[in-house]
C-alpha cells in the first residue's frame, strides 16, 4: 500500500523494515543520499593513498596519509553495512577504479598535484563533508544517523591535519602563493559539491528529516565556516 506523508508530520524511521514501508519518495531520496556519501568515503580513502601519499614530503606525512585512508575506508564500510541491511550491495564500488565512480565526474578533486592542494583539500574541502555529515547525524533514518555519528570525530582530525599543512606553508610568502593557487583552483569544485540550489531532491530531504538545509543553505554554512580560515592564512577568498 502506498501513502504520502502529511506536510506537518515529523518523520522517524527506526529499522530497515520501517524503511521499506515508507513512501517511495522517502526511500529514493534516502538511498541516494546514503549511496553518494558511501561512495565518497571509499573515494576519499583512494584519494589519500593514490593522490596525496605520493605528494607527501617525508615518511611522517606519508604515515598520516595512510592513517587517514584507513579511516575513510572504515567510514565506507559503515555505509556499506547500513545499505546492506536495506538490500543494497555496494561491493561493486570496490571493484571500480577511482576514475569510474560517479563522483569522479568532477575530476578536479582527484587530481591534486601539489602538497598545498593536499592541505587545502583537507582544511577547506573536507569541511564540505563535515557540513553534510553533521546533518546526516540527525537523520530521520536512525540507523544511518547512528552510523554517521561515529564518523564525525575522524573527520575533525582530517580537517585538523589539513590545517597543520596549510599553516606550515603559510609561514612563507612562497608557501602562501602556493596555497592561493591551490585555493583558486579547488574552490569552484568545493562549491559544486553541494549541488544545485534549486534541487528538488534536497528540498524533499529537508521535508523528510533526512537533512536540515537545502543545497544553497548548506553551501552558505560552509562558506561562513571556511572564510575565516582562508583570511587567517593570509589568503583571499576566490570570487
Amino acid at each position: 500500500m502506498s501513502f504520502t506523508l502529511p506536510d506537518d508530520e515529523v518523520v522517524a524511521v527506526r529499522t530497515p523494515e520501517e524503511f521499506h514501508s515508507m513512501p517511495e519518495e522517502y526511500r529514493e531520496v534516502a538511498l541516494r543520499q546514503m549511496m553518494v556519501n558511501t561512495e565518497g568515503e571509499l573515494s576519499g580513502g583512494d584519494d589519500y593513498i593514490q593522490v596525496f601519499l605520493p605528494l607527501a614530503p617525508n615518511a611522517e606525512e606519508r604515515q598520516v596519509c595512510a592513517e587517514r585512508a584507513v579511516e575513510e575506508y572504515d567510514h565506507y564500510k559503515l555505509g556499506k553495512r547500513v545499505l546492506a541491511d536495506l538490500d543494497v550491495d555496494t561491493s561493486y564500488m570496490e571493484k571500480q577504479p577511482l576514475s569510474e565512480r560517479e563522483l569522479f565526474a568532477d575530476q578536479t578533486l582527484h587530481t591534486c598535484t601539489t602538497w598545498a592542494e593536499r592541505g587545502i583539500f583537507s582544511y577547506i574541502g573536507e569541511e564540505t563533508a563535515m557540513v553534510m555529515i553533521r546533518e546526516f547525524a540527525e537523520s530521520s533514518y536512525q540507523p544511518w544517523a547512528e552510523a554517521v555519528r561515529t564518523i564525525i570525530i575522524d573527520e575533525k582530525v582530517h580537517i585538523a591535519h589539513g590545517a597543520r599543512v596549510c599553516r606550515a606553508l603559510a609561514a612563507t610568502e612562497e608557501g602562501r602563493e602556493e596555497l592561493q593557487q591551490a585555493l583558486d583552483r579547488l574552490w569552484p569544485t568545493f562549491e559544486r559539491i553541494f549541488g544545485s540550489s534549486r534541487s528538488e531532491r534536497a528540498r524533499l530531504a529537508v521535508r523528510f528529516g533526512l537533512r536540515k538545509t537545502t543545497n544553497g543553505q548548506a553551501r552558505d554554512i560552509w562558506r561562513e565556516k571556511v572564510t575565516p580560515r582562508v583570511t587567517q592564512l593570509g589568503l583571499r577568498v576566490p570570487q
